[in-house]
């Protein structure tokens, strides 16, 4: 009889348990009074919400680089190694084929744990472990212990009740998914610290190698990463992950997935590590991934999406071969040059006025423009002591150098002295029919300077503006044979002071030689750009340039013949001389062909903006008038290297501004046009020689590098050849050779007169 009231006793307990639980997984599922916290709905488990990095593609579909909060790109089941699987299922799950989301074993085990932590308030912490791989997905993916309630601020019970949802949200996974998929989506959400959310992006931040190619070894140090990426790191915490690996291994020989000799040697072996942790400093095209960003962040606010969410895939016009070759045509020429540039000025500050006397209180005057002066002026309510107090504390810092990252100790003002003496570049190159941009270089390191020199920096053109003047003087009916005398010429410039202008050529002299219009823009002749401005007046010249795609607001003054109107970026430059070969279409230069999203389906394609800037029969001349600059003796371009212009039609114009503070080289061939800058980020920053800073010396020789790389690599099938003809008859002569030193008595009055010359 008392054995059978036990029995009773024992069902009636048994029953009442079971009947408490019912209710209080019903109870949880409802989420009465807000007890608990909510759950996921039945939507959110067929379709989780997981943060994904957008990642931005090259035309030939190399990976440029991703846009994230969290580092994370997907990965299926059949991308993981057998050896990755058998390691994370004898660490985290071994019976995750065996149950349905809850492993009673392990169950048991965790409740001891659960219950000890509520006999103690919550002071033991919960022992045990017990939770699947499908539990830790419920918690990863649905942020379960996020989901308040007003019993989960209990201690002790709180902790019991996030393990009963995350059991329930568990049960629900198993039935939607599954164990194949539930597998990929917990490794897929799993953070690995550095960084890195997924294995994916882990494998290649720490091993360089896809999930496919993940060893015993590597796969050790992942999965022991999992739960406490940073304790575990190998590079920051290498004894730690060691003796992690260690007990990872051991629990594949314990389930004898290897043999011993396996283990121990997979115990005493390297980590084999290939770490580089992912970020927008690093990588190929980082100047032109930034400016993307700009635009992609509106683009998504516009069309409703998550740029750093929503695994979008960004697919854009650049070559990845040619992103290659433009980045290092700058980085070897602007390693030249800038020794060149030291050497030149030795210990001296580069920084100088129009008269070559160096600016004092450069550096003090620039400090105050830098994110740490005002962060200390208004940490310091503006009190300049305590400022450059702050701002001449040494610390320790690395800093570039065109040999790598070198360790030294700087103070702010002192980064800045440095810094400041750098030259910096830009480049970009456009296959112009298409509007494509093929490759983008912002500057010379996007970790140490930010500033991009292809769109976001404009300075003066300098002598890169003069075919836009020249264009429009062909369109109003002007030949490329016109023969004009070099000369002064003197605009009137009444109430000004002076009330006049005129503008002197690079070695202030006029040599009275009569010339064509073609081999003065070849020679880059001042007077004669001056004196066909005169001719169309300035606002003509501004008119045009608008018309070309030139951005910028120009002054429509004298000056701007010589680049003096107004800044331009090296963006709009190129794109206005591809113009010449498209025809005379201007074609707006960009840079994203379509966006998908995460599924591939295809979101936006894009199209350029095109404009009929000039007739074909202009357009056509233009090129003829920029072939100049290599054919014609004295043009700018001469010093071409012989192999691009043989057999090959090349367009070209230097550009150099006053004191050489700016240096510029657009080039043109049929396939590509690409353009250069060089200069410091203060126009001040130059050389003290105009020779040394001219457009044919610095920016030249990057185009030069770049395009003979691009000719040699037959995989890019850029082939030589001639410039495309007009489909009409040209109506007027282009062979200008016999007019040279000729100034026929019928045009001398209307080539100069006296109010052309003070």
């Amino acid at each position: 009889m008392k054995n059978k009231n036990i029995i009773l006793s024992l069902w009636l307990g048994f029953i009442i348990v079971f009947i408490f639980i019912s209710f209080l997984f019903f109870s949880i599922q409802k989420n009465h009074f807000n007890l608990y916290g909510e759950l996921p709905s039945l939507e959110d488990l067929e379709k989780p919400k997981s943060e994904l990095s957008s990642e931005l593609y090259s035309a030939d579909n190399i990976i440029l680089g991703k846009y994230f909060r969290y580092n994370r790109t997907p990965t299926r089941y059949d991308e993981l190694s057998d050896e990755l699987i058998e390691t994370i299922l004898v660490t985290e799950d071994i019976r995750y084929y065996e149950h349905s989301g809850i492993d009673l074993r392990g169950l048991i085990r965790a409740s001891y744990g659960v219950f000890k932590n509520i006999i103690t308030l919550g002071q033991t912490g919960l022992e045990g472990g017990g939770s699947t791989i499908t539990q830790q997905l419920a918690k990863n993916l649905f942020k379960t212990r996020k989901m308040k309630g007003k019993l989960t601020e209990v201690p002790g019970i709180g902790i019991f009740i996030v393990k009963l949802k995350e059991w329930i949200v568990a049960i629900q996974l198993e039935k939607f998914y599954t164990k194949k998929e539930i597998l990929s989506m917990y490794l897929n959400t799993a953070e690995f610290g550095s960084n890195a959310y997924g294995i994916k992006v882990a494998s290649d931040t720490y091993f360089k190698k896809t999930p496919s190619e993940i060893n015993y070894n590597e796969a050790a140090i992942l999965v022991g990463l999992i739960n406490k990426p940073t304790k575990y790191n190998p590079i920051y915490n290498p004894e730690f992950a060691k003796r992690k690996r260690t007990e990872v291994l051991y629990n594949l020989y314990k389930y004898n997935k290897i043999n011993r000799a396996k283990y121990d040697s997979l115990n005493s072996s390297s980590f084999g590590l290939k770490y580089k942790v992912e970020n927008q400093n690093v990588g190929m095209a980082t100047y032109f991934r930034t400016v993307v960003k700009n635009y992609l962040v509106q683009w998504s606010k516009e069309n409703g999406y998550d740029l750093f969410a929503d695994g979008l895939k960004i697919y854009t016009t650049i070559n990845s071969t040619l992103q290659k070759y433009a980045e290092k045509s700058v980085e070897n020429q602007m390693k030249r040059l800038q020794l060149l540039f030291d050497e030149h000025w030795e210990n001296k500050n580069p920084w100088i006025d129009e008269k070559g006397f160096e600016i004092k209180n450069f550096i003090s005057n620039s400090i105050k423009r830098s994110n740490q002066y005002k962060f200390y002026a208004k940490k310091f309510n503006k009190d300049s002591l305590k400022i450059y107090n702050e701002l001449k504390k040494r610390k320790k810092m690395k800093v570039f150098t065109w040999n790598g990252e070198v360790d030294t100790i700087f103070s702010a003002i002192d980064s800045l002295k440095y810094y400041k003496r750098f030259l910096q570049a830009g480049f970009i190159s456009i296959e112009p029919k298409s509007g494509h941009i093929k490759a983008w270089v912002g500057g010379i390191n996007h970790k140490y300077f930010k500033y991009d020199h292809v769109k976001q920096g404009k300075r003066q053109p300098g002598s890169t503006i003069k075919p836009i003047v020249y264009a429009a003087a062909i369109d109003n009916g002007y030949s490329p044979c016109y023969p004009v005398v070099d000369a002064p010429v003197v605009f009137e410039l009444p109430g000004q002071d002076p009330p006049y202008w005129r503008p002197d050529n690079h070695n202030s002299k006029w040599s009275g030689e009569t010339m064509t219009l073609r081999k003065a823009m070849a020679k880059s002749v001042n007077s004669i750009t001056a004196f066909m401005t005169k001719k169309l007046t300035p606002n003509t010249v501004v008119d045009y340039a608008k018309k070309l795609g030139i951005s910028s607001d120009l002054d429509p003054v004298p000056a701007v013949c010589l680049g003096a109107g107004g800044d331009v970026s090296l963006f709009d430059l190129v794109g206005a001389y591809s113009t010449f070969i498209n025809r005379g279409v201007w074609t707006e230069p960009f840079f994203i062909s379509r966006i998908e999203d995460k599924y591939g389906n295809l979101i936006q394609s894009f199209v350029p903006k095109k404009i009929e800037s000039l007739n074909e029969e202009t357009a056509y001349i233009m090129l003829h008038m920029l072939k100049g600059s290599k054919e014609e003796e004295g043009g700018t371009a001469r010093g071409l290297d012989p192999t691009l212009t043989s057999n090959n039609d090349v367009g070209a114009k230097t550009g150099t501004t006053q004191n050489a503070s700016d240096g510029w080289f657009i080039g043109v061939t049929k396939n590509l046009v690409s353009g250069a800058w060089v200069g410091g980020d203060d126009r001040s920053i130059r050389f003290r020689n105009w020779v040394l800073g001219q457009g044919a010396r610095t920016a030249m020789p990057i185009w030069q590098e770049y395009m003979i790389d691009a000719y040699n690599d037959s995989t890019l099938n850029i082939n030589k050849g001639q410039f495309d003809k007009p489909t009409k008859t040209i109506s007027i002569e282009i062979d200008c050779d016999k007019y040279n030193n000729i100034i026929p008595d019928s045009l001398e009055s209307s080539i100069i007169d006296k109010s052309d010359i003070f």
